[in-house]
């Protein structure tokens, strides 16, 4: 009963952070609402989905169930995430607003990535979590500054919209964390992916230029990922 009223409260919370106007970064809808419905026939497209017929909305078109439940992190980075996003609640439409619940094993990482739509607010509610992110480009003859934080049960740590950043279990136990984001579809780029595992590969030469290391090396990571991802 306890660990339900803590999902309860920090869902809760993250949302209120999240969606307020200080943090939003989707348009301000201009109705109540649009829930989204896949229907080619339907004319009314708003944040690129299209509008369900006001009639014929439901409460279940604003509810989801299961941030209660830990996801399974048997993988090689030792975490999952588990997104309610408009693509599973179709009633975020136009609001603007995303949440998640991240699980971590022991000594997971959720690895370096960027949301390109959305301000992230996390919230960690089990464990202990090594978070930081990256600043944009400075000026010449300078370094990316990293800002890192400890997060401990009830500590919260904001990500800007399109920095880089990450998070580490370094606690003796598994951690849970939830994460509000101020996009109703705030995409995710994992920086490791998109510059070894994508589709087709980037050049070896583009890569071994911009990285400042010998080709050999490229084609061992790009080999590591299209292993890993087929």
């Amino acid at each position: 009963m306890a660990l339900s009223l803590k999902f309860l409260a920090v869902t809760i919370a993250i949302l209120a952070l999240a969606s307020s106007p200080s943090t939003a970064s989707d348009p301000s809808p201009l109705q109540d609402f649009c829930v989204a419905v896949n229907d080619s026939k339907a004319t009314v497209f708003v944040n690129g989905k299209v509008c369900k017929d006001p009639k014929l909305v439901t409460a279940d078109d604003f509810f989801r169930s299961g941030l209660n439940k830990p996801g399974n992190t048997s993988n090689q980075l030792g975490s999952v995430v588990t997104a309610v996003n408009v693509n599973n609640l179709p009633g975020l439409n136009t609001l603007g607003i995303s949440v998640a619940r991240i699980d971590f094993a022991r000594r997971g990482l959720n690895p370096p990535h960027t949301h390109p739509r959305g301000t992230e607010v996390l919230v960690v509610l089990k464990g202990r979590l090594y978070v930081g992110f990256v600043l944009s480009n400075p000026g010449p003859n300078m370094k990316n500054k990293l800002l890192t934080k400890i997060l401990n049960p009830g500590d919260v740590f904001v990500f800007p919209q399109g920095l880089v950043h990450f998070q580490l279990n370094v606690g003796k136990t598994n951690a849970i964390a939830f994460a509000g984001l101020s996009s109703q579809n705030p995409g995710v780029i994992t920086i490791a992916n998109a510059v070894f595992g994508s589709d087709p590969p980037i050049n070896d030469n583009v890569l071994a230029k911009a990285f400042q290391v010998d080709k050999k090396v490229i084609d061992h990571l790009q080999e590591q990922f299209w292993w890993d991802n087929n």
